[in-house]
This record gives structure tokens, C-alpha cells and sequence, in this order.
């Protein structure tokens, strides 16, 4: 199963880009920092992610803007030059 909720602030917006199909395409960055447990440990862990989101998505995604705070849920795939992954943004919830 590949499935991705991640709270995290908008840290970049890339350029409006449209699919071949004509969709819109959004390219963002996401800054996550919390608090988990590891072998019974409190740590903390900072992260830096790039996404996409594509359609209705991406409209969500721009109105958010620039360090608007979600939930962003999806899936993580290869990046297209096959270095580090990328999240897919296949819906967007207020943060908690």
C-alpha cells in the first residue's frame, strides 16, 4: 500500500504547468516538523518534500499559497529523473 498523509506548510509554488490531457499541474514544496515516538523515544523530525498536485487539486494547492497549512494526502512515486521521490497531492485537508 502506498498512501501519504503528511501535515505541512507550502514552503515554494512552482509555475502554473498544464498535462497533455489540460490539466493543471501545480509543483510545490512541503516543510513537515513534528514530534514522534521511536523505540519508545520522543524525536523530532523535520522533512523537506517536493509534490505535485494535478486538476482540482492544484486550484486547492494555489489558493492555499505560500504557508498555508494542510493535511496532504496521496502517494509517493520516482521522480521523473529517477533521483529521490516526489508526493502526489491527490487531496488537500484543513489542518487540525
Amino acid at each position: 500500500m502506498n498512501q501519504l498523509s503528511l501535515s505541512a506548510q507550502i514552503q515554494q509554488l512552482g509555475q502554473v504547468r498544464y498535462t497533455p490531457a489540460g490539466l493543471m499541474a501545480l509543483d510545490a514544496s512541503l516543510k513537515a516538523e513534528s514530534e514522534v515516538i521511536e523505540a519508545g523515544k520522543p524525536r523530532k523530525v523535520s522533512l523537506e518534500i517536493k509534490a505535485v498536485a494535478v486538476g482540482e487539486v492544484a486550484k486547492e494547492l494555489q489558493k492555499l499559497g505560500v504557508g498555508g497549512v494542510a493535511v496532504f494526502r496521496g502517494f509517493l512515486t520516482h521522480q521523473r529523473n529517477g533521483r529521490g521521490f516526489i508526493a502526489h497531492v491527490t487531496l488537500i485537508e484543513p489542518a487540525a
